[in-house]
């Protein structure tokens, strides 16, 4: 019984679905994995493990309730047919090129890309909300609930509607494999357009680092959503060399001094990591406080996550808020 969890649980590490290239199989092995964990959890009994059916509800038309199911759980549930859905769902990804971290950003004159103990490359931000958001496509379209996707940066790059239908999952994987990123981030405005383009409420992720000059707006875009009635997730993706601000002169002099290079205006900065240390952890806590307390006030979920994150946690949120809503 162990190795059985243990299995299931090495489908959801990032670090481990890294080395897989196929993004559906990605999301199946996910979805695969956290189902079975299920069973084991305190999730236990959601209706994930009746994806063909929904519970019973008062005024529901008895002739669809399904006695052989209620034979096995003492439970009613309704027979659902392929055209009906449950919710519709949106996933939000910001493509801005913040989200290529880690790259080789703090160079020296013989820096490398940064890797794991392996030598492998480390997983970016980007490519990790893709395993993301894939998974989360792919346990919806499971569910029966209409799955929409965008992603953008200062600009709507990609809006792909909410629908249920295969060919509609396999084109948001499609449109996953082929992003691209752009120096500029303003999210403000894309968000702004997408609240005006819903017109039936839903459940949205939205997925970013929430790099952007204008936290303001970024923030008001999302309580924009909010304010037509959808329901609303924030995985604020972030690597932990950026929550703890790691040594990037490891196994060098701790007086090395480091380029630093902003991936989104190419500023940059040289110097000791340990001369801007503090100030960094400083203004980096200030940044996560800002948006905590105003999406908190706004009665939209906040999470903070980074690549190592197991697939399961957004898998778990996602549930427990669909549940909610339904």
């Amino acid at each position: 019984m162990q190795q059985q969890a243990t299995v299931g649980r090495t489908f959801l590490d990032p670090t481990i679905l890294a080395r897989i290239g196929n993004l559906e199989l990605i999301a199946k092995f996910v979805v695969e994995g956290f189902i079975s964990g299920l069973h084991k959890s305190p999730y236990h009994g959601f209706s994930v493990e009746f994806s063909q059916y929904r519970q019973y509800m008062p005024g529901d038309d008895t002739k669809h309730i399904d006695w052989k199911a209620y034979a096995r759980t003492d439970r009613y549930y309704i027979k659902q047919f392929e055209e009906e859905t449950n919710l519709n769902c949106y996933l939000l990804l910001d493509t801005s090129e913040s989200m290529m971290h880690p790259m080789a950003e703090a160079q020296t004159d013989d820096a490398t890309t940064e890797g794991d103990a392996t030598g492998q490359p480390r997983l970016t931000k980007l490519r990790y909300s893709s395993f993301l958001i894939a998974s989360l496509a792919y346990f919806m379209a499971k569910q029966r609930d209409a799955v929409g996707f965008a992603y953008f940066d200062d600009t709507l790059h990609e809006y792909l509607p909410a629908r249920s239908s295969t060919s509609h999952l396999h084109s948001i994987l499609l449109t996953l494999e082929t992003l691209q990123t752009t120096k500029s981030t303003r999210m403000g405005t894309p968000l702004h357009q997408i609240a005006e383009r819903l017109t039936k409420r839903g459940l949205i992720l939205f997925i970013s680092d929430l790099y952007d000059e204008n936290h303001e707006e970024v923030i008001a875009g999302l309580e924009h959503l909010r304010y037509e009635g959808h329901e609303v997730i924030v995985f604020h993706v972030l690597a932990q060399q950026e929550l703890e601000f790691a040594d990037f002169a490891a196994g060098r002099s701790s007086e090395a001094l480091i380029r630093f290079i902003d991936a989104e205006n190419d500023a940059e900065i040289i110097t000791t990591p340990q001369a801007i240390r503090e100030s960094y952890l400083s203004n980096f806590n200030n940044f996560l406080d800002t948006y905590r307390l105003a999406l908190r006030q706004a009665d939209i979920d906040y999470n903070v996550i980074t690549t190592e994150t197991p697939i399961d946690f957004a898998l778990a949120s996602y549930l427990a808020k669909r549940e909610g809503v339904l």
